[in-house]
């Protein structure tokens, strides 16, 4: 568990502060694409400094479609691995996954999580929804479902199953 005091501004930042802590690097994507994406560095993998996580994107030809990407997959990256204790749980129960606050959704979600052990179904109460639907939201987000099943195996837990 790594203390993030910030980790709220930076879920809620938009891409101009965000990237103000970052380091960018651009190259030449790879694969289908057609001889644009092979020529030019449209590519960008993105750094936070004051943690070192990382995020990359190459899924367009235009280098700002894939910073802009780059930049939502590193949310998510900041979401799965700061936690902000005591928990705050998020403000409504469910967030669509392209929605822009889906990442604070899952940093908040995850740090009741973190709160209770990684044991879901007190999670489950704190959240003021059942168990079911509990894994029901996780199973919708499959990195979200992975990182959760990932920290109840390190816990001795059992996996949970969609």
């Amino acid at each position: 568990m790594t203390p993030a005091p910030d980790r709220d501004q930076l879920l809620a930042a938009d891409d101009e502060t965000l990237s103000a802590g970052c380091e960018f690097e651009f190259c030449k994507g790879s694969g289908n694409g057609g001889q644009k994406r092979n020529k030019t560095s449209s590519a960008v993998r993105v750094r936070h400094l004051a943690t070192g996580l990382t995020a990359e994107d190459c899924s367009e030809r235009s280098q700002h479609r894939n910073r802009a990407a780059a930049l939502a997959k590193l949310r998510m990256e900041l979401a799965l691995h700061l936690r902000r204790l005591p928990a705050q749980p998020p403000e409504r129960s469910v967030t669509a996954l392209e929605h822009p606050d889906y990442p604070m959704w899952c940093a908040r979600v995850l740090d009741v999580f973190e709160e209770h052990g990684f044991d879901h179904k007190p999670a489950a109460e704190a959240l003021a929804v059942s168990p079911t639907a509990l894994v029901k939201l996780l199973a919708r987000d499959p990195r979200l479902f992975q990182f959760v099943n990932q920290e109840r195996a390190r816990r001795g837990l059992t996996i949970l199953r969609r």
